[in-house]
């Protein structure tokens, strides 16, 4: 049971939080009526209303005829334009969709000794992780969101160490997005004058996948603290099942102002990663983005992270240089890339800073 007397001091909250495996969720089922001060964020952090550009929105792209030029356009113009675009009438079923939704309330439903077993401490994989925030070593103030991080290393691992509550669901939501995001990749890819998208290709851009569960409790004081900082993508594709609650805040192209990205039945959002903006010479945009914390609703989110392998190089492709065009990125291990990115807190688009060529 979760305690129901306030903390002595911080490293109560910590303790409980992050070594106990009880989360956010554990403080917010406590009804604490004012945010730790672990969780407060700086005001350059969390989004000012007046920042907020409620009449912008990221396009949706119907996908039933994917194959069509003026679709493909869709896409293409999406990713370079605004880096998120939504589809709608994709493949991926309404009940698979809804399947993991479930799945996701109730891994976090279980009692928090369940959940600390999938912790960096005791998982039965490295593949398999449940933690808080995104960095607690790293961050100034912890954000407000759980999560269970499940790396696809093969059928046998996810099937005998992933968490039986969830894993079924997850597994098919995989599968069902495959279709998906194979279309998405080769309208892209065609996009960039690579019309065929051999094994070595494929692995490059699809070689690893990863999902995550987040959970984003009742907050007390949602507008002092954020449930995920500003960062972009270190993937290839991002494909996000987002629930009813919305939440999700991108960055609109004048770098200042945020476009909040809402729920829309049965869709799908997609957003591009930075290893597609390294891949395609900028061409394609991965976009700075957060989410931010509420009072009313808990919330879920599903993301699935399409990725190169840790051992691929990533760089320009030969085929957007063809023109004589100068690489704006150095060839970086993608391992390397990854690093970089969960060694920091989120710090908006820096991470992508680390494969740029000096001038």
């Amino acid at each position: 049971m979760a305690p129901t007397i306030p903390f002595s001091d911080s490293s109560d909250v910590s303790d409980f939080v992050i070594n106990k495996g009880h989360g956010v969720k554990g403080l917010s089922e406590m009804g604490l009526k004012t945010l730790p001060k672990q969780y407060v964020q700086s005001s350059e952090e969390t989004i000012d209303d007046s920042k907020i550009l409620a009449h912008e929105s990221i396009p949706v792209i119907d996908m039933s005829k994917w194959d069509d030029t003026e679709v493909a356009k869709s896409i293409c113009d999406a990713a370079e334009k605004w880096g998120f675009f939504q589809v709608v009438n994709h493949c991926v079923p309404v009940q698979v969709l809804e399947g993991v939704k479930e799945a996701t309330y109730r891994f976090f439903g279980l009692p928090a000794e369940e959940k600390k077993k999938y912790s960096k401490e005791l998982s039965p994989s490295n593949s398999v992780r449940f933690g808080t925030s995104f960095s607690p070593q790293a961050e100034k103030a912890l954000e407000w969101k759980d999560y269970l991080s499940l790396f696809y290393v093969s059928e046998d691992e996810s099937s005998s160490l992933w968490p039986p509550a969830c894993k079924d669901e997850v597994l098919e939501y995989m599968r069902k997005s495959e279709i998906l995001i194979e279309q998405l990749l080769r309208v892209l890819m065609k996009g960039l004058n690579v019309n065929k998208i051999d094994e070595t290709k494929r692995s490059l851009l699809w070689g690893s996948i990863r999902t995550n569960l987040n959970y984003y409790p009742i907050c007390p004081n949602p507008e002092l603290t954020i449930g995920v900082g500003r960062h972009s993508d270190v993937s290839t594709l991002t494909i996000l099942l987002q629930d009813h609650i919305g939440g999700l805040y991108v960055r609109s192209a004048d770098g200042e102002n945020w476009i909040h990205v809402p729920p829309i039945e049965g869709s799908l959002v997609i957003n591009v990663g930075d290893a597609l903006q390294i891949l395609s010479n900028g061409r394609y945009k991965s976009v700075e983005h957060c989410v931010v914390a509420n009072r009313s609703s808990n919330r879920i989110s599903v993301p699935i992270f399409v990725n190169p392998r840790p051992i691929d190089i990533i760089c320009p492709l030969p085929e957007v240089l063809a023109n004589g065009k100068k690489a704006l990125y150095k060839k970086v291990l993608y391992s390397d890339y990854v690093k970089h990115f969960f060694r920091k807190a989120h710090d908006g688009k820096k991470t992508v800073d680390f494969a740029k060529l000096s001038n």
